[in-house]
């Protein structure tokens, strides 16, 4: 891996973190399932995702809360598709 693509020390997954950079996840996601995966095993970690169903059938309240939960900034004054790709990338 080249030294500039190398994310920080906190990253226990080096391998999993840029597959998923290169498939457009925000880097604290990235990092987030890299270091699960690295702690419980790729499998374990693969198998739970996709436990909710889509942003899309959300109301506007509900992504407000959800977005307040991941302290996403603006989302007060975010419509419902940009509070939707706002926690897609997060």
């Amino acid at each position: 891996m080249p030294a500039s693509k190398k994310p920080g020390p906190s990253v226990k997954d080096d391998e999993l973190y840029e597959k998923l950079r290169d498939e457009g996840n925000s880097k604290e996601k990235s990092a987030r399932i890299a270091n699960a995966a690295a702690a419980e095993g790729r499998s374990k970690v693969g198998s739970r995702g996709g436990s909710h169903g889509s942003y899309d059938d959300w109301t506007v309240e509900e992504l407000r809360k959800r977005a307040a939960e991941l302290e996403i900034e603006g989302r007060s004054s975010m419509s419902k598709g940009e509070l939707v790709d706002a926690l897609r990338d997060h």
